[in-house]
Parts: C-alpha cells; structure tokens; sequence
C-alpha cells in the first residue's frame, strides 16, 4: 500500500510542509523519551533500520543533533539531478547537521548502491528502506523529498528537487 501510494507520488512535487511523523502526536513537538547523544529522542528518532552495507541503524544515535533525511528513489531522475548537491551540504554541514539517505522503492539493493555511487554522496549514512517503513514513519509520500528536524524535534518537509542553495538555506534555518 504504501509503496503503491509513493508510485503515484511520482518524483516529488515541490511542496513544502510542516509533518510529524506516523507514530507523534500532535504534542510531541518537544522531545520525548530518554536516551541517545542529546539525552531525550523525539517518536520520530524511534525507529531501526538498516545501512546499505548491511549494518544496523538506531535511529536515536541522531538525536541531539539537526538531521536532514533525504529520500530518494534510484530511478527517480530528480534524486539523481540532486545528489551532488546533497554532498556538497553534507561536506559544508557534516559536522554540526547528520545526513541520511533513505533510498527506497527499489527490489535490489544493488540499485541502491549504483544510485549512491552515481551521486556521490558515499560520505552519507543511507538507509535501506525497500520495504517504505521509514517513508510511512515520516508519512513522506514522493520522492524526491526531505524532511528538516531541529534538535528538538520540530520537523518541516520540502519537496525536491532542491538545488544547493535552497538545501543551504533550509540547513541554515536548523542551525538557526
């Protein structure tokens, strides 16, 4: 269903948008819990994945920190046209925003591999989200698309493509 629902989502839109992910309520703006490197992780850092070279993702080791989730498609040509941009602000950003990909709607993951490769973006953490959980947790509903989150929680969503100075500038609004 939901991988349906991303096919009709087609390439992004170019929207941008407030979202909370699928497990918040609408309270849940602030952080929540306790754990990870900032102390507390928000619902929507509660999740487990697992990295394109096969190794477990928690998650709440992002928490404390501005992240920027990037998801994207391998077929989608918009992804592609963004992925050097995507690394440029992770080179200028990485060491006070995270970075993660989140390649999804694929069957293989060799793919998802090839996609990351033709982009170069290697120096990101990616995540292997065939099965679309991570895209449902987020509610993301296209590709390509990036979800903004503050250290607190507070999350907006854009639409790519993003050039780089639109993505700078999104990045400088987290760092405030």
């Amino acid at each position: 269903m939901v991988g349906a629902a991303l096919l009709v989502g087609g390439c992004g839109g170019g929207a941008t948008d407030a979202v909370e992910p699928a497990t918040a309520s609408p309270e849940s703006t602030a952080s929540q819990g306790s754990g990870g490197a900032g102390g507390d992780v928000h619902e929507a850092l509660k999740f487990e994945g697992e990295t394109l070279d096969g190794k477990a993702f928690d998650g709440a080791s992002l928490a404390g920190k501005p992240v920027v989730f990037w998801f994207w498609a391998p077929w989608c040509p918009k992804c592609l046209s963004e992925g050097p941009d995507v690394a440029k602000a992770a080179g200028k950003y990485g060491d006070r925003v995270s970075f993660v990909g989140v390649g999804g709607l694929e069957k293989g993951k060799a793919r998802l591999r090839e996609f990351v490769s033709r982009t170069g973006t290697e120096g990101l953490t990616h995540l292997d989200d065939r099965t679309g959980k991570l895209y449902s947790h987020f509610k993301v509903t296209s590709q390509s698309s990036f979800v903004f989150m503050a250290p607190d929680g507070t999350m907006s969503k854009d639409s790519g493509p993003l050039g780089e100075s639109e993505l700078n500038r999104h990045v400088d609004e987290l760092l405030g």
